[in-house]
């Protein structure tokens, strides 16, 4: 899906982060919902939170949901500025009010909290060594993933969910891509 929508851009460059990780084939995902920056790939109805992630976090979220009590929708980011051109009723649905949404990302918190109420990012350097030592030293499986969750829903979270605090995702007037070009004279 993100070759198809990369090769139909006219107006603007793209980007394919490609991984050298052995990652699974999930079920859910779509052609079109990459075609709209961002969609769900495990729904749940009242959900007691949002997963949302881009590349291979998305399966250590789909994993990390089957370990904690409860029920967690899954959503696929591929492409944030592609999700800000959706209409709102679009984003407010892939990001329902009233529904804590945690951003899951092997790298800064940058740009996520338009998009969620927290964040479980890298907030240091990294260290050397296998993909998965190092994974499981900053928490980035699904059993470190599950507890941080609910770590955070047990805490923050619950006045997330009973005061339904906004996301500017879900008012944010949809905007549209482009260049800005800068003459060099």
């Amino acid at each position: 899906g993100a070759y198809k929508v990369a090769m139909q851009q006219k107006d603007t460059p793209s980007v394919l982060a490609l991984s050298r990780q052995n990652l699974p084939q999930l079920e859910g995902t779509s052609m079109e919902g990459v075609s709209k920056g961002a969609y769900v790939i495990v729904e749940e109805k009242d959900p007691d939170a949002v997963l949302i992630a881009t590349g291979s976090e998305v399966s250590t979220c789909v994993e990390a949901a089957k370990l904690m009590d409860g029920k967690f929708t899954i959503v696929s980011m591929p492409c944030a500025k592609l999700f800000d051109e959706q209409p709102i009723e679009y984003r407010r649905k892939v990001l329902p009010f009233k529904t804590p949404v945690i951003a899951v990302e092997m790298a800064a918190a940058s740009g996520w909290y338009k998009y969620a109420h927290h964040a479980l990012v890298m907030k240091t350097f990294g260290v050397s060594g296998k993909g998965s030592d190092c994974m499981e030293y900053f928490g980035f499986t699904p059993k470190g993933v599950a507890a941080s969750v609910k770590k955070w829903l047990d805490t923050t979270g619950k006045a997330v969910k009973e005061h339904g605090f906004a996301l500017a995702a879900q008012f944010d007037e949809p905007t549209k891509r482009d260049l800005h070009y800068v003459d060099y004279i």
